[in-house]
């Protein structure tokens, strides 16, 4: 027992699931990260394509598979209409509102797209865009409702 009187023991446990709130930022901070990786493979001229499994049930046997396929990321950077790039950040299918009126970050170059998702990033984890996150989350959730 004097070995363990060396260390600080405390009366905690490990929380069974996160806040919804962090959830949705881990899942945000994941997107930005594909998006990332996007990005770089465009500079470098090679192609991003995350691996993700679908389950189907096979029809002579009846059994469920899970197979590999590639998933489909979209560029969240596009031409405005200033004829500038811009860059918007979505939550499933709701572009978020990153200011008052503000939807999409002017980006200077192409190669400057890495360097505004990193920044974009670290709001997130900071908890800067919970605001935006939680009202598109709701959005999202009253079209499910009947």
């Amino acid at each position: 027992m004097s070995t363990l009187n060396t260390l600080k023991l405390v009366a905690s446990q490990k929380p069974t699931s996160l806040p919804p709130v962090m959830q949705r930022r881990n899942k945000l901070v994941r997107r930005i990260w594909e998006q990332i990786e996007l990005a770089k493979a465009e500079q470098a001229g090679t192609t991003f394509a995350p691996v993700k499994f679908r389950s189907y049930t096979d029809k002579e046997t009846g059994a469920r598979k899970q197979v590999e396929t590639n998933k489909r990321v979209k560029a969240w950077w596009f031409i405005a209409d200033n004829g500038k790039l811009a860059l918007s950040v979505r939550f499933g299918p709701k572009v978020l509102e990153l200011a008052k009126g503000k939807f999409a970050v002017e980006v200077g170059a192409r190669s400057d797209v890495v360097n505004v998702l990193e920044v974009v990033k670290k709001a997130v984890e900071n908890g800067e865009l919970d605001a935006a996150i939680d009202n598109a989350a709701k959005k999202l959730r009253d079209g499910f409702a009947k």
